[in-house]
């Protein structure tokens, strides 16, 4: 992280042996700011000043559009070329060669497993898929139509007092633990606020499925002696977690680091990503995507419906994204997934209408002059529906996939040596200096 370290000096050149120099023309005055990977630190502007009293330049940077908050070796993108990679390896290629729980082991320990290795993570984590009888009690207390996320949200956040022993967060081995508790107990805390939102009762987990399959047994099993999950959907939900896993440092890791960076547990701060992809502009833009595609209706109404968007009067969801310029990898894959799911569980006739509304899209030079390509919420809605889930459960299975991105970007910030807790500056645009008036008076 940047900011709070020494500010540089006029002249310092950065470790890639490059310098900028900047001209305040309030004073006249040059300074020569060290670039170190294609960036200068924040703080260096601070020495650009009018007077000796002056606090110094700062930057404007809502949202973050252009500010590194940290340096991070978890995933690459490359948004103009349409690139994904976790730790090196490209998206594709873990989507159609790993599983979700190799994938999740890589972000953590940032190589592949051994099969020995991958043998016992995967141990490791289903041994401990099962939560204290206490955290079922817990979110039986919600009302009958909580919204799963909400419950999900107060669940993860109360783990932190089941396991005193996460505050210990310089212990290599209590973050170990805590680690594989939260990628063991997400599906698990998930499943439950599936059924809660259905009057069902709670579904424990069996140890012998897979992370996938385990989840799905959670979520649909009835009165059979075994749920035998279907290896189409269970495959591709796993594909799903593995989409879903990191996206570098979007709404929901920042939060999960500026939180983490006050030391707190990592089940406070993963609790706090769950918070910021319960938004609708994060978590819920695969719901927008579904009741766009709803309202078309049939593929006749399609043109209307372009031109509609070209002149101002209906929004194109699922398409566009603020880092990709070009086509979502991760668009791509749920394609296939969604065509696999839709075998087992018949074809959804909207299907028909995104993929004509996609192609128009990669043809049309109005969304090609923009840039407009297909992202991940394009398809995963269609895959949740299919399977059955209500639309207040999409950001509840994106959350499951993101814990493991959520925990390895926690645990890179932990032993970061720049580590300062997050407190942005601000531009204050308030009145100053006023004198109170007693209540009488005013």
């Amino acid at each position: 992280m940047s900011s709070g370290t020494e500010q540089g000096e006029a002249g310092a050149v950065g470790a890639d042996g490059q310098t900028l120099t900047v001209t305040d023309n309030r004073t006249g005055r040059s300074y020569e700011l060290p670039i170190t990977d294609g960036t200068i630190r924040g703080i260096d502007l601070r020495q650009i000043k009018v007077s000796e009293d002056d606090f110094g330049l700062m930057s404007y940077d809502p949202a973050f559009m252009n500010t590194a908050s940290c340096r991070s070796a978890i995933t690459f993108i490359d948004g103009d070329k349409g690139i994904l990679e976790y730790r090196g390896y490209p998206i594709e290629q873990l989507a159609e060669h790993s599983s979700y729980l190799e994938v999740a082991y890589l972000l953590i320990h940032g190589e592949l497993p051994s099969r020995e290795q991958l043998d016992a993570w995967s141990h490791e984590i289903t041994i401990h898929t099962f939560v204290h009888e206490n955290v079922k009690r817990f979110m039986q207390g919600f009302r009958h139509d909580a919204h799963p996320m909400g419950m999900l949200l107060g669940a993860v956040g109360a783990l932190s007092t089941f396991y005193p022993d996460a505050k210990e967060i310089r212990d290599p081995l209590s973050r170990h633990i805590q680690t594989i508790r939260l990628i063991a107990k997400l599906p698990t805390l998930a499943a439950f606020s599936f059924r809660h939102m259905r009057g069902q009762p709670y579904v424990y987990p069996v140890n012998d499925l897979s992370y996938a399959g385990n989840f799905l047994s959670m979520m649909y099993k009835m009165t059979e002696l075994r749920y035998e999950p279907d290896p189409r959907l269970e495959r591709a939900l796993d594909i799903l977690f593995i989409l879903h896993a990191d996206h570098e440092q979007n709404c929901s890791t920042s939060a999960v680091r500026s939180v983490g960076s006050s030391g707190v547990d990592p089940y406070s701060a993963v609790a706090a990503g769950i918070g910021a992809l319960y938004g609708p502009l994060h978590g819920g833009a695969n719901e927008a995507v579904l009741r766009m595609l709803r309202r078309i209706e049939s593929r006749e109404n399609i043109p209307a419906f372009i031109a509609g968007v070209k002149n101002g009067t209906e929004l194109l969801m699922g398409f566009g994204h603020r880092v990709y310029k070009n086509y979502d990898p991760r668009a791509k894959i749920i394609k296939k997934a969604t065509e696999d799911v839709f075998e087992v569980t018949g074809r959804n006739p909207l299907l028909d209408i995104a993929v004509e509304l996609e192609q128009i899209a990669l043809e049309d030079e109005y969304f090609v002059s923009r840039r407009l390509y297909p992202n991940v919420d394009f398809y995963s809605g269609l895959i949740y529906e299919a399977l059955g889930l209500p639309v207040e459960m999409f950001p509840v299975m994106f959350a499951i996939g993101r814990t493991s991105g959520w925990i390895a970007q926690w645990l890179e910030m932990v032993d970061d040596p720049d580590l300062k807790i997050a407190r942005p500056r601000q531009i204050y645009t308030g009145p100053r200096t006023r004198r109170y008036v007693d209540i009488a008076d005013r």
